[in-house]
């Protein structure tokens, strides 16, 4: 997210305006109610949040649209909003799901979710090293920090902040109940540099746009997307494994978190290393995307490398994605 030449910037202190502390009692409601309601109407009622998600906010229903026509080209329109529709049924899904595990305990968190690939992480842990995981998001990717963290061990990871600090701050305690350290965007490569050699795990997201120095140029979906490189980069310099990671829903409001096979090192000594693991790690993202194009975040400008190009950037169009939920599991744009 940061490079190295980096530095953390001085606290920034933002303002609680009415319609922060609007939002955040709106929150507030919602979560009592979702606590309250047997889980079968929680489960019903997600999907009708993300209905009324895709109804009123028509810029981000307009740039998904736009965003799933150009990555499946072959697809008829009707199709493409069906992803879109489906794309935000699961934000609805995954805004109430996170609210609810804030309430579950640890046991109950965890018998709700079933593992793929855990050998591939014991295999890394027990090598004494820290271990890279990354992933986008993607499925539900928030209840990953909370799951990974009760199964193995936290992670550090990196997020940023939401523009509504008073929602930052729930959304936060709910990340780090169960030991999750959480690090903002600007300046967190030191950090993560840090846990690494002292052997821990840190998390990082890597689907969102960058526009800091730590960008580079990958092809996602065959179009040109400016990606963090922090994960390559520090890879490479420390020789940790990197570990894809993905939550995928099951039937019955169960959860299969899979560990994917680590991402294959180029040699550091190549003058393209960086660039190649970055591609490496965004091509395993695309072929889940691909295999489950309904539970991406569609609705983020992702190919602002294209728009800049074509002309049709948007700069008044927020990052925060509309879960509320930042870019949490392991860290983001």
């Amino acid at each position: 997210m940061t490079t190295g030449s980096e530095r953390p910037g001085a606290p920034v202190t933002r303002r609680i305006t009415i319609r922060h502390r609007l939002e955040y009692l709106a929150v507030q409601a919602v979560q009592l109610a979702v606590q309250l309601m047997p889980r079968l109407c929680q489960m019903w009622a997600g999907p009708w949040l993300g209905a009324l998600f895709y109804k009123m906010d028509r810029r981000r229903r307009t740039t998904a649209v736009a965003n799933v026509r150009a990555a499946f080209p072959e697809r008829t329109d009707s199709a493409c909003r069906a992803i879109v529709r489906a794309s935000f049924a699961n934000v609805g899904r995954h805004v109430l799901e996170l609210l609810r595990f804030d309430a579950m305990s640890v046991e109950q968190m965890m018998d709700l979710v079933e593992f793929e690939g855990v050998d591939r992480v014991e295999q890394a842990m027990a090598a004494g090293r820290g271990v890279m995981f990354f992933s986008g998001h993607f499925g539900f990717w928030e209840l990953m920090v909370m799951v990974h963290a009760s199964r193995f061990e936290p992670i550090l990871m990196v997020v940023r902040p939401l523009n509504n600090s008073l929602l930052e701050a729930m959304v936060e305690r709910v990340r780090t109940r169960v030991g999750t350290r959480v690090i903002p965007r600007q300046g967190a490569i030191r950090g993560l540099l840090r846990a690494l050699l002292e052997h821990r795990s840190v998390g990082m997201m890597i689907d969102q746009h960058m526009h800091d120095r730590s960008a580079v140029t990958v092809e996602f979906f065959n179009r040109p997307a400016a990606t963090t490189s922090s994960i390559a980069a520090l890879a490479l310099r420390t020789g940790v494994p990197v570990i894809p990671i993905f939550a995928l829903p099951l039937e019955r409001g169960r959860y299969r978190m899979i560990y994917e096979t680590p991402i294959e090192a180029p040699d550091p000594e190549s003058p393209d290393a960086v660039h190649m693991m970055t591609q490496r790690c965004t091509d395993v993202l695309e072929t889940y995307v691909r295999r489950y194009p309904e539970l991406w975040l569609w609705m983020h400008r992702r190919w602002r490398v294209v728009d800049a190009v074509a002309g049709t950037g948007d700069p008044g169009f927020s990052d925060t994605d509309p879960s509320g939920a930042g870019a949490a599991g392991t860290g983001g744009d």
